[in-house]
């Protein structure tokens, strides 16, 4: 894994050395878009285009990042409680279509649903559908956050068929209301996470595997008798260590969750025969990112698990937190390389050592704090204001923009200046990192991270390959003019200059 030992002067793509099949690179809708939505149309545009477009202009430099699934937070009802909700800040409260009475409000959460469609519009044709925690009017404290109950699920033990029942009405509804199909669906938010057990400042609940396990199969059992095919995802874990292991002074009931859902002996959390539960199960990256021995040494563990019960792994969630100390925690937003490479990097370790083959982002718009990919600045009461990209949104878009739903990932080869193979020479933790995938149309796609203060000088081939095959590049740096910008072509072989804090796409014809 560390290379440091010996700079990689070049690197082969091994064309016979393929591993995961890449599905999405995605954000959330929460909570802003429930403001921004409702913002004059032209701001709802920019804010889209940046985030879906795969367009580019007259000069070749790529409006958007191409984000190519949605995540949508389907919510609870804690904004129709107001204040006495527990929740303080407007902000991250949600509206909920169910209604006291039993029915159900069409027009609520009208934000969220705008970018829905305007992420339609630009191509995206992938939605999925999580939630933090079940209408308050099912939970057992008439609340959508846990407010210290105890770390069981905030259901009332009746009302797991209703809820189940709310799910697909408010799927189905969405797709009658505005065109909008949810491939995927959540019921979980981070059940494991320890913010859970004792109330947030948002939605949320705790669940044990048992709970779980119930919920999906009664959420099951009724997409089933509707004929819906929307796949149910397993468990958003708040750690990478819960996935695998008995983690955070718990037992079994909240951990270990790969053997518990998906092992046959597992009898009562086995969830692996359910028609609508894919051989996947997703979680979030928080927590695990440093020291830099845990960003390799628990994706290695992870994928020898996933490998073991056959299954595929997305990851889910993350933003920056108050562990990241390298670029000194999570607070204050950051538009520069510092936040930018520092996601880059886990972002290469969790697809090329998790064998991640999805990647998506927490926020896609938030507030002074490192957890958007786009800085919000509002007026008051909120109807209008101003937007400002980053380079960690163009950073994103040097994976999101070239590797599309169905590209393959290959194995990089890295050899020194002599010439001999440098074993793990595809992941210099503070240099070079790199990774190379093929799309469905024939197009490759090589992405180069420079983590250091340096730059440097490599050359690339496909191996076998006797005709070089000339490569754009697109560049995202600290130079102002450069986020995810076009900077010139250049032939296999050819020696390469990537400058210091860089992320470089190179992408062939087809």
């Amino acid at each position: 894994m560390n290379a440091n030992a010996q700079h990689v002067r070049k690197y082969r793509i091994e064309t016979a050395k393929c591993h995961q099949t890449m599905k999405y690179f995605g954000a959330s809708d929460a909570w802003t878009m429930q403001y921004l939505g409702l913002w004059p149309q032209e701001k709802q545009n920019q804010i889209a285009d940046w985030l879906f477009s795969t367009e580019n202009d007259a000069s070749g430099q790529p409006k958007g990042i191409g984000l190519s699934l949605w995540r949508f937070n389907l919510g609870a009802g804690s904004t129709e409680q107001g204040d006495s909700s527990g929740i303080s800040s407007p902000w991250t409260r949600t509206e909920c279509f169910l209604q006291a009475d039993g029915t159900y409000d069409w027009d609520k959460q009208k934000g969220q649903r705008s970018f829905l469609r305007l992420a339609k519009e630009r191509g995206v044709k992938s939605f999925l559908a999580f939630l933090n925690s079940p209408p308050v009017y099912f939970t057992q404290n008439g609340l959508a956050t846990n407010t210290g109950r105890g770390a069981t699920f905030n259901l009332k033990s009746d009302c797991y068929g209703k809820h189940a029942g709310f799910i697909a009405d408010a799927l189905q509804g969405i797709r009658k209301q505005d065109g909008i199909k949810f491939e995927y669906i959540c019921p979980f938010n981070e059940p494991d996470g320890t913010w859970n057990w004792t109330g947030s400042n948002q939605e949320g609940s705790p669940a044990t595997n048992r709970e779980i396990a119930r919920m999906v199969r009664c959420l099951n059992d009724e997409l089933a008798s509707r004929r819906m095919d929307t796949k149910i995802l397993v468990s958003e874990s708040a750690d990478y260590n819960y996935l695998f292991r008995i983690h955070g002074g718990e037992n079994w009931e909240r951990s270990c969750q790969i053997q518990s859902f998906f092992s046959p002996d597992s009898t009562d959390t086995y969830i692996g025969n359910l028609s609508n539960v894919p051989r996947l199960i997703v979680g979030h990256s928080y927590w695990t990112n440093t020291p830099l021995a845990n960003l390799h040494d628990i994706r290695c563990t992870l994928a020898d698990t996933l490998k073991k019960y056959n299954l595929d792994f997305w990851q889910t969630e993350v933003c920056i937190m108050s562990n990241d100390e390298e670029i000194g925690g999570g607070g204050g937003f950051d538009r520069t390389m510092k936040t930018a490479l520092y996601v880059g990097r886990v972002i290469h370790h969790d697809i090329v050592y998790g064998g991640a083959s999805s990647w998506q982002w927490w926020r896609a718009v938030g507030e002074d704090y490192k957890d958007g990919l786009i800085r919000e600045y509002s007026d008051s009461p909120h109807s209008d204001g101003r937007v400002e990209d980053s380079k960690l949104m163009w950073v994103l878009g040097n994976y999101s923009r070239f590797i599309r739903p169905g590209a393959v990932r290959f194995e990089v080869s890295a050899f020194g200046e002599n010439g001999d193979l440098i074993p793990g020479g595809d992941t210099e933790q503070k240099g070079l990192m790199c990774s190379a995938y093929k799309n469905g149309d024939g197009s490759w796609v090589m992405v180069l991270l420079n983590y250091s203060e340096s730059e440097r000088v490599f050359s690339f081939e496909l191996e076998r390959k006797k005709k070089k095959r000339i490569w754009k590049q697109y560049r995202t740096s600290d130079k102002e003019n450069e986020s995810l910008s076009p900077v010139g072509i250049c032939e296999e072989g050819e020696e390469i200059v990537i400058p210091a804090r860089s992320v470089t796409t190179f992408v062939s014809k087809k």
